[in-house]
């Protein structure tokens, strides 16, 4: 396993994508121990691996979230915000953090919450003064917000490989989500008040309802599609295709601003987003297998459970194996790596099923605003022209809040198990 372990670390070390560091590291694991002979495991396993009828939730939703953005929602929620607040001092960080928060529903990834809130907020904050890596880093950290808000691709990721009811889930992301949206609203308001930021221009009279009126559909979509999941009326999968279907025809008919060339970039960018997610599942469902060949996730299981069995400590342990996951792997493929040993540990952990996929997916999204991976933070600052240490360290403070909430999910299960528990 010392072997296989340094093939996938070279293998990211010169630029490898995961997916192809996960398989090169299999094949050539199973070629040296002597399991040539389970050489024609390698293809049956990767179909295996995404041969889940949830797992059609992830391209749906991502197409509803690629629709959503072509129809030039971002602009419509970044409007709205700004009527909302932009006359508050350090008004635009503060619309920031709103945008990020209202788009996180049709988005569900923090990557394309980045790229899109950041390609609209932060070149208007850099011309009214704000300091470029801080407004990069606050588009950073607010898209972590796209992941805990529902509909989300790595709490769909996370039931899938689990088992748990995604409706749940979704529900579990919204508490977390409000109370890290409410601490990243106050920093931005003591930051604008300490460093005394400018206000957003007023919004004209004639135009306030007509703004308001044109966010109304993307601020809908994520309530729709939660209720219907738990009210019975659909399924999870269903829900990611009725939600396509409405970010088409609100697209169309109500934007109007989805041609047929913009339609067809949609497809384009859903296509190759959602093959590169189902190669990464594909590929560590092949390192499942040879993690259990070796029966790795039960001696690890037993190593730290050697260490102690305190459900606190181990919780703690976790967070911290986690957090430094994150630091180096794409969260997706992080979790598939990480769960045949959370499901070692969670019989001693006793957490509920829900609370810990709503710890994980935030534990592994930090790593995404974290050197030495963290794609946000390549995103965020090639749009703002800021070097990435200049981002990294304006983040720091945010990242601390990002933490807390961390160790609230972790410590208070009711805020994660309250609104599931509405509905039992």
């Amino acid at each position: 396993m010392i072997l296989y372990l340094a093939i996938f670390f070279a293998a990211l070390i010169i630029g490898m994508p995961v997916a192809l560091g996960l398989g090169m590291a299999s094949l050539v694991y199973l070629l040296i121990e002597g399991h040539g002979h389970l050489l024609v495991a390698f293809p049956q396993r990767m179909i295996a691996g995404i041969d889940s009828f949830l797992l059609l939730t992830i391209p749906f939703f991502i197409l509803a979230g690629n629709l959503m953005n072509a129809a030039n929602l971002t602009q419509h929620i970044v409007k709205a915000a700004q009527f909302l607040v932009g006359r508050i001092k350090g008004g635009l960080a503060i619309v920031n953090v709103l945008a990020n928060f209202m788009l996180s529903g049709p988005s569900g990834a923090a990557t394309s919450e980045a790229a899109a809130v950041g390609g609209i907020m932060i070149p208007p904050m850099k011309r009214d003064g704000y300091d470029p890596a801080y407004a990069a880093a606050l588009t950073a950290t607010g898209s972590l917000l796209g992941p805990l808000i529902p509909p989300s691709l790595p709490l769909i990721l996370f039931g899938v490989l689990t088992g748990t009811s995604i409706g749940d889930l979704f529900l579990a992301g919204i508490v977390p989500g409000l109370i890290l949206g409410v601490l990243l609203l106050i920093y931005a308001l003591w930051k604008g008040q300490r460093e005394n930021h400018p206000v957003a221009p007023p919004v004209p009279k004639e135009e306030r309802w007509s703004i308001l009126h044109a966010a109304i559909p993307a601020v809908v979509m994520p309530v729709f599609i939660v209720v219907g999941i738990r009210t019975g009326i659909f399924t999870p999968t269903e829900a990611a295709g009725i939600a396509c279907i409405y970010a088409l025809i609100t697209g169309v008919f109500v934007y109007r601003s989805l041609p047929w060339s913009k339609l067809k970039r949609c497809f384009y960018e859903t296509a190759t987003m959602s093959s590169g997610v189902m190669l990464v599942v594909a590929m560590a469902s092949m390192t499942g297998f040879v993690l259990g060949i070796e029966n790795l996730p039960q001696k690890i299981a037993a190593l730290i459970l050697g260490t102690t069995e305190n459900p606190v400590l181990l919780v703690i342990l976790l967070n911290v194996v986690l957090l430094i996951l994150g630091l180096f792997l794409e969260p997706l493929a992080a979790m598939v790596l990480i769960m045949p040993v959370l499901n070692a540990l969670s019989p001693t952990i006793g957490m509920d099923p829900v609370q810990l996929g709503v710890m994980v997916v935030l534990n592994l999204m930090i790593g995404m605003c974290t050197p030495p991976v963290g794609l946000v933070l390549f995103i965020v600052s090639s749009i703002a022209r800021s070097p990435l240490q200049a981002v990294t360290r304006a983040s720091l403070p945010m990242l601390g809040l990002c933490i807390l909430v961390l160790v609230m999910v972790a410590a208070i299960p009711g805020l994660s198990l309250w609104i599931p528990g509405l509905f039992k």
